[in-house]
């Protein structure tokens, strides 16, 4: 929604959705966001394609100050936020290979929790929050964000921006060893039964239907779903990997897309959830019931290949010459197969019914 903004309007601004942008008339691209629970942020869509730049806190920063901070941003300058910075540093590392998933970090783990702190008051407190805010459901991650923050504030240092380096000499998180908690069918059955209707009992039952990730699944857009075909396309850019992936949609897929969404809470929402209604199970993330389902995937029959592509792991589907150049084909077909597979079996769990079909048998009954 365009409007005039003033400091009266962003005093009282509402949202009656999930979440509302209110776009200044002033500052083109500059929006105020407002959440539905009173939660009011600054950000920024600019560039081509069109991105969205974390500015801020409101009333942290005033709406005089976000106008400048935009200003600054779109002209390239840094002398504003972390957010600002990260967008200098964005386009200074464009030609490093690393460069599409560094940025994917950035915006993904990094601004939305830090991109708002003006760059001379940035302290080794914040990293830690950042950090804080992953490392639990994403160690790996976390010590990921860590090493791009700390290349980008040395860059910034180098060049001028910062006087000293805030985080010099500070130790990031040890990677641990990646999770291997696989829910039993007793525990699905509670779990499903003892989500709550609504968004967040929703986006982690099609977490653990689809077998998608966390971030993807909390950021379905109506215009990514076609329904006609019972499909759900993920752009590029809302992967882990970059690389558009297609979902098959089953029916009980289908129902609970339906039931109450699109729009759902964000992922940092969801993961926050969970951490304080664990259900009565031993502890879990989101992301355990993505590895759930592919494990019970394998246990049914479904060739690793076929995992991959449900996945959208490309170490598996396009592994070495033969796959990564000759094989083109996507094994559509085949997760579509697979999924219905799953479904049947989940609905079973959920049931208490003891039937397996493996996908042999499955295809035998085809």
């Amino acid at each position: 929604m365009r409007v005039q903004l003033t400091d009266r309007f962003c005093a009282h601004a509402r949202s009656e959705a999930v979440q509302t942008d209110y776009f200044d008339a002033s500052v083109p691209g500059l929006a105020l966001r407002v959440s539905a629970n009173g939660t009011k942020s600054w950000s920024l869509l600019m560039g081509v394609p069109r991105k969205r730049v974390t500015l801020g806190r409101y009333p942290s920063i005033s709406l005089a100050a976000a106008r400048t901070l935009a200003l600054e941003t779109k002209e390239g300058r840094t002398a504003g936020s972390v957010a600002a910075l990260a967008e200098a540093y964005i386009k200074h590392i464009q030609s490093l290979r690393s460069a599409p998933e560094i940025e994917r970090r950035l915006r993904r783990d990094v601004l939305p929790v830090i991109g708002h702190i003006p760059l001379r008051e940035l302290h080794r407190r914040d990293i830690t929050r950042m950090i804080d805010a992953k490392v639990g459901e994403a160690p790996i991650a976390a010590r990921r964000a860590f090493e791009d923050v700390r290349g980008m504030v040395r860059w910034a240092v180098a060049r001028g921006d910062l006087d000293y380096n805030p985080i010099d000499r500070m130790r990031g998180p040890a990677i641990s060893k990646p999770r291997q908690r696989v829910l039993t069918d007793a525990e699905i059955r509670q779990l499903w039964n003892s989500l709550p209707d609504g968004g967040y009992g929703e986006v982690l039952k099609l977490c653990l239907v689809t077998g998608q990730r966390l971030g993807e699944v909390c950021g379905l857009r109506a215009e990514e779903l076609n329904l006609p075909n019972r499909l759900w396309r993920i752009p590029a850019a809302r992967t882990k990997n970059g690389h558009p992936h297609s979902v098959p949609l089953t029916d009980l897929a289908l129902r609970l897309i339906h039931a109450s969404g699109p729009p759902w809470p964000s992922r940092e929402q969801v993961s926050d959830w969970v951490l304080s209604h664990q259900l009565g199970l031993a502890h879990w993330t989101a992301h355990d019931l993505r590895r759930t389902m592919l494990t019970k995937l394998a246990e049914l029959g479904v060739a690793p290949i076929v995992l991959g592509y449900v996945a959208n792991h490309r170490t598996t589907t396009k592994a070495g010459i033969t796959l990564g150049v000759y094989v083109q084909y996507e094994y559509e077909r085949e997760k579509r197969q697979a999924l219905e597979l799953w479904s049947d079996r989940l609905q079973g769990i959920i049931s208490g019914s003891a039937n397996v079909v493996s996908m042999a048998g499955k295809a035998r009954q085809a």
